[in-house]
């Protein structure tokens, strides 16, 4: 997701990001939703008018989490057979396999149009990926593209993996598109796991990369699935893409209101944004902390960090 919404925020600026209270204009009143939004999105919502230069970012985001939401509402509970399993630590093998997630697959094909749709009216879609993308939808063969892209991308073999630019952008859709299917798994599923020994950097649930991280309260940081959304304990400093623990090595710096932080890795050059929830204000929100934090993205790449 971080490579689709670099193409709607110019390296060049790095403003501070605020989040002030504001109120609709005196002279109409205030819009009343259809539905009542989500935190995420009002949270949105104010960061477009605290921080106009993230307009853009915001309005797609906004999108994509409606859709999103829309699907996810209607996803059962995943397979009973899931309790029967557990993580193994000791192999790096997550507890969630493809034929535990619940599927429909008339919503996965609505979800990945939906999804190009949305990428494409902001220009983050070129209009042959556009195509692609939507001839990706119809074809037959859409089950087996999705359980090979799931299984792949599972475990640490998969973080040393060198991907085409064209690959890489189709497997940013499908994650996106599976989002609310996998989402709801871990809303089901993770709180039922027993993740004391899980000291790996990929998900325990799904296998799949961290996005963001959450410095909790207590000072503890839990990673954040860029797949699945779900949560789980990491070592505070080591890298979480090639397991650096040289702390010699892994440069930190912040955002200028010290919400967010940036922790990069001087060996594989990689980078991991951080929301610091130490003062016990929210927990991490990571539709609107992933575009407020885009100046850090800019600020990181700069320096010759990727993500």
């Amino acid at each position: 997701m971080t490579i689709l919404l670099h193409q709607l925020w110019p390296l060049s600026h790095n403003p501070e990001v605020t989040f002030p209270k504001t109120d609709p204009p005196a002279d109409r009143p205030a819009e009343r939703p259809a539905r009542m939004e989500s935190r995420e999105v009002r949270e949105l919502r104010e960061l477009k008018n605290a921080q106009p230069d993230l307009a853009t970012a915001a309005d797609m985001q906004i999108e994509l989490l409606g859709a999103q939401r829309r699907v996810q509402a209607r996803v059962p509970l995943p397979s009973a057979t899931f309790d029967q399993r557990k993580p193994d630590h000791l192999l790096c093998r997550p507890a969630l396999q493809f034929k535990d997630i619940p599927i429909d697959w008339s919503d996965f094909r609505l979800m990945i149009r939906q999804t190009a749709d949305i990428l494409r009216r902001f220009d983050t879609l070129e209009a042959a990926d556009y195509d692609r993308i939507q001839g990706l939808a119809r074809d037959g063969q859409i089950e087996a593209v999705v359980a090979s892209w799931y299984d792949t991308a599972v475990g640490p073999a998969h973080r040393h993996t060198v991907r085409s630019p064209e690959r890489e952008l189709i497997d940013q859709v499908l994650l996106l598109s599976m989002r609310p299917f996998l989402a709801r798994c871990a809303e089901a599923l993770l709180p039922r796991l027993e993740l004391s020994d899980w000291q790996h950097p990929c998900c325990p649930l799904c296998g799949g990369e961290p996005e963001f991280a959450f410095i909790t309260p207590g000072a503890e940081r839990l990673l954040v699935c860029g797949r699945c959304t779900g949560q789980w304990r990491f070592d505070p400093i080591t890298c979480p893409y090639c397991e650096n623990k040289d702390r010699s090595r892994i440069t930190s710096f912040t955002s200028r209101d010290g919400r967010y932080r940036i922790y990069a890795c001087d060996e594989c050059r990689r980078y991991l944004k951080a929301f610091d929830g130490r003062d016990g204000s929210r927990p991490v929100l990571l539709g609107v902390d992933s575009i407020a934090t885009l100046p850090l993205d800019a600020a990181a790449i700069q320096r010759g960090y990727q993500s």
